[in-house]
């Protein structure tokens, strides 16, 4: 299931930039395999309208990923290693502090620190698991929003709200 966020291409002058919890599988299109869907992100991120958040639990699970014999061979064929992810990871994400449960609760349990990071801060929750996705509109009454991929609308109407 494809869920994309829209926003507008052209930030307002003085907006904060809003937060956003970058899961795993997600982290690994941006940092590795440079997927197209994730333009907008990268883009996003260098213009400081976004700020990728995320706690050393989120970062101590791509280091493990990054040593699954699939992931190892993607990273030769990229031509990257390991210290470079995770070098691109500590430049661009902040870590904070791991967030309080939250009163839903995901079916996969691994996915539960990226829902109640993106609730507590009431960021944006980028992730391609089914088990995010089906939560979409119970994090929306707690301000977060979920998305499998971010679109940039450069229509007047976007850059006018």
């Amino acid at each position: 299931m494809q869920v994309e966020l829209y926003l507008p291409a052209e930030g307002r002058p003085g907006e904060p930039a809003r937060p956003v919890v970058v899961d795993t599988n997600v982290a690994l299109d941006l940092l590795i395999f440079s997927d197209p869907r994730t333009a907008p992100l990268r883009t996003l991120l260098a213009q400081g309208r976004l700020h990728w958040i995320a706690t050393q639990v989120m970062r101590d699970e791509l280091e493990r990923v990054l040593a699954y014999p699939h992931i190892v061979s993607r990273m030769d064929f990229y031509r990257v290693d390991a210290a470079q992810v995770l070098a691109a990871f500590d430049a661009q994400a902040r870590l904070v502090d791991i967030a309080p449960r939250v009163a839903y609760v995901c079916k996969d349990a691994d996915d539960q620190k990226f829902i109640d990071l993106a609730a507590a801060h009431r960021a944006i929750l980028l992730s391609k698991d089914k088990a995010v996705i089906c939560m979409r509109k119970r994090l929306m009454t707690l301000d977060a929003h979920v998305a499998t991929a971010l679109v940039l609308d450069e229509s007047p109407a976007a850059a006018a709200a």
